[in-house]
């Protein structure tokens, strides 16, 4: 492509002088005088006459802008301007420059799109050194729910959900797309990103076919232009210091508690009164060691850098945008370094693009774009999980770190020493690179059809992963008393661990159709046709593979009447032969009414559009095995000896019946909303009302377990959503003040309809009728509980109460629980089902950007409610090993404290009653968030000068820097309740300080 634009470059003599001259004319055909026509990087600045002729001196690889005042800017290569008419376009309300909305491999302005779509552009992001992207969107686009799942250096995830959940198959993720390719965007920075557009309805989704029922997130890269040569660069320093995490009991707690433990189970005391002085005192800390491991091995900071530089530019035959990237945050561990390894949780990335875009000639061009990413990502050979398992959960008592002869402390019951882990067992890197390669041909075929154009996409995508670090084994020792040692473990000298290449995947789609694109007077006719073939391929498995033919009509008269049909016939290798093929048509429309003569005399109302849509998309991600409609077979481990043979016959067994019926996930989706703007379009508003019936789910099938088999699911499932969103923009200038304010809301409310569940089921632990989701405990999904009703305080009240079976023994101090079915015994039959969920039913965001003179402040919220956690697995997260101590016994039921207990009756042996899955232990998941804050202050237009630059601007940033919530009490973050706790890594807030500049 490179040799090709140089040919064409050559034969037109790009260097040569020529004068060019043409018309400018407006979308009636009446010539326009005063347009300014400006040649890329010169200042010179030539005006259309008052027939609208112009005639300029270019060179051939000039490209020449055409500008005035309530028009849309219109750029040409200079060699194609010579004797031709160039049209201009009013600038109306959403159809600006600066209004396009990208939809798959197609751009709308605004003002013509009738499906629901939210945008956001890449410059209204905050500049924050995160090492994913996605938590910068946090409460910004109406109907997207962000919620933070990580927060380890390198896997800070966070998790999308699209206006709500209709399937209780799956997590309902959206399709993430990057230029119209299924990639992955979160380790991309910030800087490639030109905007994000979310699709939400059927109109917009149904290109997709079986794809993207769940929504589409759709992320553009930025591209070249040829205006002026720009030369960028970012510059970030920042620390990360952890909250709420968990505060382990010393020595002298631990022990009191452990007795008191002791005490509730009827048991010897486990420490007598010489260890409790000895460790209230610390005067022995070689048989009595006091640690705090958490303080120990979590430092308070851990710094964090991004550095970006980028180019972009070109002329008339060639345009391009380059970046490179560099993106390093340090994990939290202390001590972590040796002379030969580092064992903390570190992450580096490099980042790079180049998009490049090559006009052939008039009728062919070709886009070109490379990027990719190389990450590297540190931890210690036990992982971060055990690790932080350890120092969290590890008694302080439990063994000093080192004993006196300097060999590492453990004993029989505790055999992993944080201390060791971190310097004497080795480290473990993950090394990954990533290639992101796409060819985008479009050639012009006028000289069949005028409007015509045949198009060709291909991309290869390749990531590899590498698997480096060495080998380390340490021993402990524990003290019998006397001077001796017992020892556990053998340990072995520093060694390579061997290499290991893996999840090697290869990613190829292919995209090839027409697009017609034409304006006859008042109509406006678009229509795009595609094929697509895509695959999927890594070593050890069979290539996912998909295709489609999907097609795309827009019809628009006199910018006010729009009119959208899609509709995609697309087939996916999860069905049966014969059944892996469906259509998945839509409709939107879009009315302009503010140009009505009803409405376009009212001075408040400057715009208002009415749009609606309705269509049937599919989703054949469906958590059952692959190729779920054949039947399996395995070879059995046993077999029959025939005749006189000594060894069985390997048999055969038969595994999961297959299921040739399977299809998609059906839905049907219908919205209806508005947008408009009002006041001297200082304010904007948009309103969505959204319906979705979802048909097709995955089920079991009820059948008797006398045919003595496994069987596949069954599409017997019935599921929706329905709700509504609205987002909120107003901006104003007082003086030199100028005020920017941003809002949005999505409430949603979900139902199953139909699911198969056992015979005989209560009712009260039916799931129909009840919303979709659950209680995430651990890596379980909770959706029925016991009723609490209080604690017992007295045995009396035990003996007048239901017998309670979930313990052999019930005291005061435990969980009193409700009878739901009236027979007088506490047991499976009284768990109830519940709307109790993790996911929330309303999310929203506000902010606000304000400049004045040379300085700026951003700042972002974000808030949910009708949310649901549950604590059981922190209150009651320890060992018999560790006495089940923990920060939170302090606060459980004694006879002592038997009126102010939170929590119930902690014992060493018959537990079984108070870890019970109840609303005892549920809590409200609730919260509001300062997301992030940014203040900034832009050096004046004489001062950039002097250091010959066109602009520099300094900032500050925070990240997570806020939070409201009814758990505040408890020490937790209530996105993340685990995070400091358990094995997870603590949640962090992030500060950082910039520097931006622009060349």
């Amino acid at each position: 492509m490179l040799a090709l634009s140089a040919l064409s470059s050559k034969a037109q003599e790009p260097d040569s002088k020529v004068t060019i001259s043409g018309t400018v004319k407006d979308n009636q055909g009446n010539a326009v005088e005063g347009v300014s026509i400006f040649i890329q990087e010169k200042a010179s600045n030539n005006l259309t006459a008052k027939d609208g002729k112009f005639s300029i001196s270019v060179t051939g690889n000039d490209v020449i802008y055409f500008k005035k005042q309530g028009y849309n800017l219109v750029q040409k290569p200079a060699l194609e301007l010579d004797g031709a008419v160039v049209v201009l376009t009013l600038s109306l309300i959403d159809a600006g420059d600066d209004d396009d909305v990208y939809i798959p491999f197609g751009i709308r302005k605004k003002r013509s799109v009738s499906a629901s779509i939210s945008t956001i552009k890449g410059s209204e992001l905050p500049q924050l050194p995160l090492s994913t992207l996605t938590n910068s969107l946090s409460g910004r686009l109406p109907g997207l729910y962000i919620k933070q799942s990580g927060t380890r250096p390198g896997t800070d995830d966070a998790s999308f959900l699209i206006r709500g959940r209709s399937s209780y198959n799956s997590g309902q993720a959206p399709l993430v797309l990057v230029d119209g390719v299924e990639r992955d965007f979160v380790n991309m920075d910030l800087n490639e990103i030109e905007g994000i557009s979310v699709l939400k309805d059927a109109a917009s989704l149904s290109w997709y076919g079986m794809s993207a029922a769940n929504g589409v997130v759709y992320v553009t890269t930025k591209r070249g232009d040829a205006v002026k040569t720009k030369v960028t660069f970012d510059a970030q320093g920042g620390a990360q210091t952890p909250i709420n995490i968990t505060s382990p009991l010393n020595s002298f707690q631990f022990a009191n508690q452990s007795n008191q433990h002791a005490l509730n189970s009827g048991l010897p005391l486990v420490y007598d009164q010489t260890a409790l002085d000895a460790y209230q005192s610390g005067s022995d800390l070689v048989n009595y060691p006091s640690n705090n491991f958490v303080d120990r091995f979590i430092k308070d900071v851990a710094p964090v850098q991004r550095y970006v530089a980028t180019v972009s530019g070109g002329n008339a035959f060639a345009r391009y945008f380059t970046l490179v990237s560099l993106f390093k945050q340090d994990g939290l561990y202390r001590g972590a370094e040796t002379p030969d390894y580092n064992t903390n949780s570190n992450y580096k990335r490099y980042n790079f693009r180049t998009n490049l875009d090559l006009h052939i000639n008039k009728s062919l061009d070709v886009k070109l774009d490379v990027g990719g990413r190389v990450e590297n990502l540190q931890y210690n050979t036990a992982g971060n999980g055990t690790f932080l398992n350890t120092i969290y959960n590890t008694p302080s008592n439990a063994f000093p770190l080192l004993n006196q002869d300097g060999t590492f402390g453990g004993s029989s019951l505790f055999r992993n020493n944080p201390l060791a882990m971190l310097t004497a067992n080795g480290n473990n890197n993950d090394l990954s690179r990533t290639l992101l390669a796409t060819v985008d041909v479009k050639h012009k075929l006028d000289f069949i059809l005028k409007g015509l154009s045949a198009n060709a996409f291909y991309t290869y995508d390749i990531t590899s992963a590498y698997t480096y670090g060495f080998n380390q084994n340490y021993e402990i020792y524990s003290s019998t008393g006397g001077g001796t040692f017992e020892r556990f473990g053998n340990s072995t000298p520093l060694q390579y661990k061997s290499s290991d290449f893996n999840n090697n995947v290869r990613g190829n789609e292919f995209w090839a159709g027409l697009d017609y694109d034409r304006t006859f007077g008042l109509h406006d006719v678009k229509f795009s046709t595609r094929l697509l073939r895509s695959v999927n391929a890594a070593p050890g498995r069979l290539d996912y593979k998909r295709q489609a033919i999907t097609n795309r009509l827009s019809y628009s008269f006199n910018n006010r009447y729009f009119a959208d049909v899609v509709a995609a016939y697309a087939g996916s290798e999860n069905f049966a032969p014969g059944k892996r093929y469906g259509v998945f048509p839509a409709v939107s429309a879009g009315w302009i009414l503010s140009e009505e003569n009803f409405l376009n005399k009212v001075k408040a109302v400057n715009y208002f559009k009415l749009r609606g849509s309705y269509g049937i998309v599919g989703n054949d991600d469906l958590f059952a095995n692959r190729f779920s409609f054949n039947n399996y077979f395995t070879r059995s481990s046993g077999g029959y000896n025939f005749g006189t043979s000594f060894g069985a016959a390997n048999g055969s067994a038969e595994l999961t019946l297959g299921n040739p019926n399977l299809t998609w996930e059906k839905a049907k989706k219908a919205s209806i909303g508005f947008d408009g703007q009002f006041f001297n379009q200082s304010l904007q508003l948009a309103f969505d009302l959204f319906h979705e019936n979802r048909t097709n789910l995955l089920t079991t099938d009820i059948l008797p377990s006398i045919i003595g088999q496994s069987v596949s699911l069954i599409n017997n499932g019935e599921a929706q959503y329905k709700g509504f969103e609205m987002a909120m923009g107003y901006n104003k200038t007082f003086n030199k003040v100028t005020v920017g304010i941003n809002g949005n809301f999505t409430k949603s409310k979900s139902k199953i309809i139909s699911i198969s569940e056992e015979i005989g089921l209560p009712a009260y632990q039916s799931q129909k009728g009840f919303q979709i989701g659950s209680v995430i405990q651990g890596g379980d999904f909770i959706r029925r509980f016991l009723v609490s009703d209080g604690l017992f305080q007295t045995q009396a009240e035990i003996d007048a109460a239901p017998v309670q079976r979930f313990s052999g023994l019930v005291r005061p101090g435990d969980i009193r629980y409700k009878d739901q079915n009236n027979d007088n015994i506490i047991d499976n039959l009284d768990f109830i089902n519940t709307n109790y969920s993790d996911v929330p039913d309303t999310y929203y965001g506000f902010g606000t950007n304000v400049k004045y003179s040379n300085f700026d402040l951003s700042v972002q919220f974000q808030g949910v409610a009708g949310r649901t956690i549950q604590i059981n697995n922190l209150i009651n997260s320890t060992s018999a090993s560790a006495n089940y101590v923990n920060q939170f016994s302090t606060e459980s039921w004694t006879p002592a404290t038997a009126a102010t207990a939170k929590y119930p009756l902690i014992a060493l042996n018959n537990r079984g009653n108070n870890t019970q899955n109840s609303d005892f232990w549920l809590r409200s998941g609730d919260f509001l968030k300062l997301k992030n804050l940014e203040v900034g202050y832009s050096l004046s237009s004489s001062a950039v000068k002097k250091l010959k630059v066109n602009a520099m601007r300094f900032y500050v940033s925070g990240f997570n820097l806020l939070t409201f919530s009814k758990v505040s009490e408890l020490g937790i973050d209530p996105e993340i309740p685990t995070a400091g706790f358990n094995s997870d890594y603590p949640y962090i807030t992030t500060f950082s300080a910039g520097v931006n500049l622009k060349f």
